[in-house]
């Protein structure tokens, strides 16, 4: 970003100093799990003040500022429409039973030693043919952590392996938008990239799915002895009509996304399938929940609306399925809306005073020969990941950074391209204030905090890109 007013380094870096501390001290000493109901908001908006106080002091107009904070919260309205229809869908797909359905089937198909390293695979091959990390999480990852949940595995571990097979998923598929966007920065072609980005992103995931592995072994034998499934699945059945046609909402909505469908449109469609379905085959649940004797199209309309905005909780014989048939509809997005929000603030204000310009020319001023300037980007799009919160921000501009950088040296452009796919879209997650992160922890009602030690292939592939650049292993030449 060009910038007539120069700040320090260290003023730079005061704001992140200082939001790395007050996060840290809300979420490990005073507010733990609630941190993300509101004390982690605010931090992120006196971070903001602190950045605005430096701009203040070089000059920087507020208009200026204000300008980026409203560009900032632009570029995230699409994220913020997704995260209400996916609330919407949640609700409704439970009302309808659809999700109980995949439960149900689901703890009868896969044994608890397996069920980590299987829930990579699958979430990988549909994250692969629908390009998105997002609308798996959307889909079969909410089935996923409710099958574990139900199978007494560790939420956290269950959220880790559809998260690492969901980003597999994401940085290989063609249909991406991170991956096109990777190959658009490099300028170089898209299979090209693909190809290239193999070499790194095999080794990450066959790490990751030997560390499930090994985790499957210990978890699946505590989740056998913990568990009696027959009596789960007695409770499910007493509870939801439970019959394969429900499946037929979830195969539509990956269908339209592989086709290419805006998110939007088939998230939309899988919320009005979900409430028709619900009063085709749940009527019972639907009386229940509206205390009414006979069900008419007054009370279908209301208690479908009522799990499409505000949630819906499905009682059962189970404890354990009770506090898993729950939604909260699109009401229970806004306090992750709230969080995107305030980010966007933060990040606005750092980019408008100079700062995350100031911060990536020191990097690049002490990258020394090939491995400093792999190293300076990759370092580069996490701290903009954990800064701007925006992946699709993390590889744009630090692939305009350093495109210069990897020419002077005679590297093949697919290296830049590798190293923003392998450093910037996979690390957005591990951020709770992040877009990514925010999204995937409160879709599959898993706090990020818990999963982040278990996003195994989110952890290993910038190490791994490092690793390979460290060694010069399949670093290309410019010819």
């Amino acid at each position: 970003m060009e910038n007539k007013w120069e700040i320090s380094l260290l003023e730079a870096l005061l704001p992140v100093v200082f939001l790395t501390v007050l996060l840290a001290y809300n979420v490990q000493a005073v507010f733990h799990d609630d941190a993300l109901s509101g004390s982690n908001q605010f931090a992120l908006l006196l971070g903001g003040s602190i950045a605005a106080l430096i701009g203040f002091k070089n000059k920087i107009p507020f208009k200026k500022m204000m300008d980026a904070v409203d560009k900032n919260i632009q570029s995230t309205s699409g994220a913020i429409l997704i995260l209400l229809f996916v609330g919407s869908l949640a609700g409704t797909w439970l009302l309808s039973g659809i999700v109980p359905t995949m439960i149900y089937y689901g703890l009868q198909i896969l044994n608890p030693n397996i069920f980590l390293f299987a829930s990579v695979i699958i979430a990988a091959v549909i994250s692969v043919a629908t390009g998105s990390s997002w609308s798996t999480s959307a889909t079969v990852g909410i089935a996923l952590v409710g099958i574990g949940k139900a199978l007494n595995i560790h939420e956290g571990m269950v959220a880790g392996a559809v998260i690492s097979g969901a980003y597999f998923g994401d940085k290989i598929s063609p249909l991406s938008d991170t991956t096109n966007l990777a190959s658009a920065m490099a300028e170089i072609d898209l299979f090209t990239h693909i190809r290239y980005m193999l070499y790194t992103t095999l080794p990450s995931l066959g790490i990751t799915l030997i560390l499930f592995v090994v985790l499957g072994i210990f978890q699946g034998s505590t989740a056998s002895s913990a568990i009696n499934v027959d009596q789960m699945l007695h409770s499910i059945d007493q509870s939801f009509y439970i019959t394969p046609w429900l499946l037929l909402v979830p195969a539509l909505v990956i269908f339209l996304i592989i086709k290419k469908t805006e998110p939007l449109i088939a998230l939309m469609i899988g919320t009005l399938l979900g409430g028709i379905f619900a009063v085709i085959f749940q009527g019972e649940t639907l009386i229940k929940l509206a205390g009414v004797a006979h069900l008419d199209f007054h009370t279908s309309y209301k208690v479908v609306m009522n799990a499409i905005t505000t949630g819906v909780q499905i009682e059962t014989t189970n404890e354990k399925l009770t506090d898993l048939f729950s939604s909260g509809g699109m009401s229970g997005m806004l306090g992750t809306i709230w969080l995107i929000l305030s980010a966007m603030v933060f990040g606005g204000i750092m980019e408008a005073i100079g700062a995350l310009d100031r911060i990536s020319k020191g990097l690049l001023q002490i990258a020394k020969g090939d491995f400093g300037v792999f190293l300076s980007t990759a370092t580069t799009c996490i701290f903009f990941n954990g800064t701007v919160s925006d992946q699709y921000l993390a590889i744009v501009v630090p692939g305009k950074m350093y495109k210069k950088s990897f020419d002077d040296r005679g590297l093949a452009p697919e290296n830049l391209s590798r190293t923003l796919e392998d450093s910037g879209t996979v690390t957005s997650v591990l951020f709770p204030w992040n877009t990514g992160g925010a999204y995937n922890a409160k879709v599959l009602t898993v706090d990020t905090l818990s999963y982040v030690p278990y996003a195994f292939f989110n952890l290993i592939s910038p190490i791994m890109t490092l690793i390979f650049a460290y060694f010069k292993i399949k670093i290309r030449k410019k010819k």
